[in-house]
């Protein structure tokens, strides 16, 4: 076991880690040989698109680092990595639309300790894309002058989406979209799905292995898909066209609403335990009077998060359109490649052979628009209508 066995198609990206994580530790392997010398920096970047596994990657290259037999994955270090939990690895994943400035130096502080452990200190930052210019100008100041022990793992869609010079500092490892075998593997090894379903949600998910398992595993997240891809098939006319768009919202919204229950209630929980909420004695009554400031911070951030699962769950839906349009294309012109939505493919071929693969091509730019729209805070509802209603008339809205 290691790892690195849930990075599904990533072989040449996994070497590449393999080969560094004996250097960067200065350990010997549980043979007692030192690892061959790789490329070895204090800074990584992870790049790929949605669903490429870049965070997996990165917290698998983290549990190595900590691992002191360059992550076995089955060790104490190995399993609180995994967990999150372990006390030398800094984990940021950003609940709000940007991450600021304050909570960047804050970062870079604890950044700067040492490590209990006497290993590393690890820093993974999940959507590092998300800082703001002022919060990437104090990134890049860390990432220039880091403290002798620290090392910094930086995640992002692509290297593009970080200023130029965080982005010069660091080893970019791209990752690619896996192939629906390498996902389906993981999912029947790791979840015991049958082989069938693992593949049939693979290829739905177009490779991104969390959605490839929500959609085997959760009959709710299966039918939140299939309301998606309903709306090619009733955006015929302009009531049933409308009557599609708030579908389309409202499903988005449905599953930004699980994931955000989710979350919120244990971490109010956790702050009400922490200021001792129901207790009695002295001291309480001003312990409350912070909690109520806590609380409503707490709040403020919950919301936030709200708004970008929201805008996520969205451009998430926007992108099976985009998928399903695809494959009326590839149908079209007769490409002969995996189809991500072969399970509708009576759907499929009942639009390709309706339509020319112009006006196929004009829908799939209608689509991309509306990402744009949506990403620029146009309201969902409204972004979604114009969308739809271009999808009638087979054209691109202007």
């Amino acid at each position: 076991m290691s790892v690195f066995d849930e990075l599904a198609g990533q072989d040449a990206v996994v070497e590449q880690l393999r080969k560094a994580v004996p250097v960067l530790g200065g350990t010997t392997t549980p043979g007692g040989g030192k690892g061959r010398r790789g490329s070895m920096t204090h800074a990584w970047l992870f790049t790929g698109p949605p669903g490429s596994g870049r965070s997996i990657a990165a917290r698998a290259f983290a549990a190595a680092l900590l691992c002191p037999y360059g992550g076995c994955g089955e060790c104490a270090s190995c399993r609180q990595v995994r967990a999150g939990t372990h006390a030398d690895l800094l984990l940021v994943r950003p609940d709000g639309l940007s991450y600021g400035v304050k909570q960047t130096r804050d970062l870079v502080l604890r950044a700067a300790g040492a490590p209990s452990g006497g290993r590393w200190l690890v820093v993974l930052f999940e959507d590092a894309d998300r800082c703001t210019e002022a919060a990437a100008n104090a990134l890049l100041k860390a990432i220039e002058e880091p403290a002798p022990r620290t090392v910094w793992l930086l995640c992002a869609p692509s290297a593009e989406d970080l200023v130029t010079t965080i982005r010069s500092r660091c080893r970019v490892m791209t990752l690619r979209v896996p192939p629906s075998e390498s996902v389906a593997a993981v999912l029947a090894e790791r979840d015991g799905v049958d082989h069938e379903r693992a593949l049939a949600a693979a290829r739905a998910a177009q490779g991104h292995i969390g959605r490839a398992r929500r959609l085997a595993l959760d009959p709710a997240a299966a039918a939140r898909r299939e309301a998606v891809l309903r709306v090619p098939v009733q955006s015929v006319s302009l009531g049933p066209a409308l009557a599609a768009a708030a579908a389309l919202v409202k499903t988005a919204e449905d599953e930004a609403k699980v994931v955000t229950e989710q979350l919120d209630e244990p971490e109010r929980e956790a702050l009400r335990q922490a200021f001792g909420e129901g207790s009695t004695g002295k001291g309480v009554a001003k312990a409350m009077r912070g909690m109520a400031g806590a609380m409503k911070d707490l709040e403020d951030r919950q919301k936030s998060r709200a708004t970008r699962v929201k805008r996520d769950t969205l451009d998430g839906a926007l992108l099976e359109l985009a998928a399903f349009y695809r494959d009326v294309l590839m149908l079209q012109v007769g490409a002969e490649v995996e189809l991500a939505n072969a399970d509708h493919l009576d759907d499929l071929r009942r639009l390709a052979h309706g339509t020319t693969p112009e006006s196929t091509l004009r829908r799939i730019q209608a689509v991309m628009q509306c990402r744009e729209r949506v990403t620029a805070n146009v309201a969902p509802l409204l972004a979604a209508e114009e969308l739809t209603i271009s999808l009638v008339r087979g054209l691109s809205v202007i």
